[in-house]
């Protein structure tokens, strides 16, 4: 069989073909791409598209003074990011900086630069002390603080309130308690019963609901390093949560369980908007949602207090620094600008969200101010007590786990005590065999 000749000027024109492309590819591997002029390019990872605004004005400043490097910001669902993010971590193809808020499977694994030694050790006396902590693993730093959520508060109806001949300052005087003798949130729940479809909105909801009953029962999520919430005072808390469910003071699991790309909030929330739910309790992110689409008078309230108090959570989502990233320098600058105060404060002047550089969460207060929203029941909540938001090696592997499980105990297929012990128990083995 005779070859296939190739000319010398066909080959010619292969080769540089070949070069060419090889030229590109090592380009973008180096972080530099051929039609940004040569500057580094920084990809940004982030789940949440209504902050991709604030992050841009806030990087078009930093690109002002760092002409040579353009960051450029990537979306991913949340539904979808976690899974995402674990499979391009394990495959190399990561993002140079991504959110995070379980963070602590990619230190242990050496996938996250150690945040103390690229930006050097007095960065973090700017940041969220609390935040600070939530990101500290065996004696480093392993994302810089972004943004925090504050504490949870109620969300009130005050027209749905009126009709119900209810005064807001009872929301806030509000007291949940597994004794009825002492228990005056139930009844009020009953009140408003009448005049709305569902009073309140407990469900499967980790943060808003799961971490402030829990807490204020006086109970912990996980005491050294093991889940602890099948206890006395989980049962109280649970007990009293899937209870409302069971009463119909709350929407059914059946649509308050997250499913697909709906998370576990979105039900009461929607239901709140609708005019249909009298009390929505969740977090400060979604304050914007409730002002630029409730139809109502509205305004807020502090969660009611259990038989330890009022106890919140105070998360806050931290923006780690890929260890496998071609262009390291370019990469501490991005996050030294994002850490710092002119840097951060972008994430706080529209209302977005409560800035982590203390100097600038005024900021957000002063925004809401402005549109006569008094925020002061995020920050009052935690005055006192917070509860951790758990965390640790295998952590999203074990909140796997025990959701489906709390699923069905809301559903009422499995009681509570029996839900807990056999959630503690598969969640354990799961973070175990991360």
């Amino acid at each position: 069989m005779t070859g296939i000749r190739i000319k010398d000027s066909t080959r010619a024109v292969l080769g540089l073909v070949v070069v060419a492309v090889l030229l590109v590819a090592a380009a973008l591997w180096l972080g530099r791409d051929v039609s940004s002029g040569g500057r580094t390019v920084v990809q940004l990872r982030i789940w949440d598209q209504s902050f991709v605004s604030a992050y841009r004005a806030s990087l078009d400043e930093f690109q002002r003074g760092n002409p040579d490097v353009e960051v450029r910001i990537t979306v991913v669902p949340w539904a979808s990011y976690a899974q995402k993010l674990r499979l391009d971590v394990a495959g190399g193809i990561a993002d140079d900086l991504f959110w995070t808020n379980l963070y602590e499977d990619y230190a242990d694994s050496g996938h996250l630069m150690d945040i103390g030694a690229a930006l050097g050790s007095q960065a973090a006396r700017a940041w969220d002390p609390l935040a600070v902590t939530q990101y500290t693993r065996a004696g480093k730093l392993w994302a810089v603080p972004q943004f925090v959520d504050g504490g949870t508060a109620v969300y009130v109806n005050r027209d749905l309130l009126a009709q119900a001949g209810v005064d807001p300052d009872e929301v806030t005087a509000a007291r949940w308690s597994p004794d009825p003798a002492r228990d005056t949130f139930r009844p009020l729940l009953r009140r408003l019963a009448p005049v709305s479809e569902w009073p309140y909105n407990a469900a499967n909801d980790f943060q808003s609901i799961t971490l402030p009953y829990l807490g204020s029962a006086g109970g912990q999520l996980q005491r050294d390093g093991r889940f602890a919430f099948d206890s006395p005072q989980g049962r109280d808390a649970f007990g009293y949560t899937v209870g409302l469910v069971a009463d119909r003071l709350s929407p059914s699991a059946a649509d308050t369980n997250a499913r697909g790309d709906v998370a576990s909030g979105d039900f009461a929330k929607n239901a709140f908007l609708q005019g249909r739910m009298a009390l929505f309790q969740s977090g400060t992110f979604t304050l914007a949602t409730i002002a630029q689409n409730a139809g109502f008078h509205w305004g807020l309230a502090i969660i009611p207090a259990g038989p330890a108090g009022r106890v919140s959570a105070d998360n806050a989502i931290g923006l780690a620094g890929n260890a496998a990233t071609p262009h390291p320098a370019a990469v501490r600058r991005v996050l030294a600008w994002l850490g710092s105060a002119a840097g951060n404060r972008y994430l706080g002047i529209d209302g977005a969200t409560i800035p982590a550089v203390v100097s600038e969460q005024q900021v957000y207060r002063d925004y809401w101010a402005r549109h006569g929203v008094d925020v002061s029941p995020f920050f009052d909540v935690l005055r006192d007590k917070q509860i951790a938001a758990g965390g640790g090696a295998g952590f999203p592997a074990a909140l796997d786990a025990m959701t489906p499980i709390f699923d069905e105990m809301y559903l009422g297929r499995i009681p509570v005590p029996d839900a807990l012990t056999r959630a503690q128990r598969e969640a354990d083995a799961a973070a175990a065999q991360r």
